[in-house]
């Protein structure tokens, strides 16, 4: 048990859609999965409300890194919206720094909502980061 918690210690996202790699992100936020309930009374029951479960709702995943050369992929990606996109299946491999998969997941109709640049502030130097941000219907874990 110690060992998979030391494993998970450094680890990195890799990232690709349709086979297509955009590189290696140090943090992945938003990963998950939601019940959507819907609440009903029923008349004459006053000891509960029923709720029902209606459907799936998926967050949006937050990646973000140093900036570096695969920047122009997600810069490429972008662009391509200007001209229509299809939503493409995309696949989060999480990575240990000797190259082990400890999880990955396939994501499904992936479309990209957001791209931030770095914030240039000679007062507080620090890694300048870029984070992009991807929507999708939903995914399968594709573990070890």
């Amino acid at each position: 048990m110690l060992e998979d918690v030391a494993t998970a210690v450094s680890v990195q996202y890799v990232v690709a859609l349709d086979n297509a790699d955009l590189g290696t992100f140090s943090t992945c936020e938003g990963l998950g999965c939601e019940v959507v309930m819907e609440t009903r009374e029923e008349g004459g029951n006053n000891s509960f409300i029923w709720q029902l479960p209606t459907r799936l709702k998926y967050p949006n995943i937050t990646l973000t890194r140093p900036l570096g050369k695969d920047t122009e992929k997600i810069a490429k990606w972008f662009a391509g919206m200007a001209t229509g996109y299809t939503r493409c299946t995309g696949v989060i491999q999480a990575m240990t720094a000797n190259g082990t998969k400890i999880a990955g997941w396939e994501l499904y109709d992936v479309v990209p909502v957001r791209w931030k640049g770095p914030s240039f502030n000679p007062d507080q130097p620090k890694v300048i980061m870029e984070t992009l941000e991807i929507a999708h219907h939903g995914f399968v874990a594709k573990l070890g």
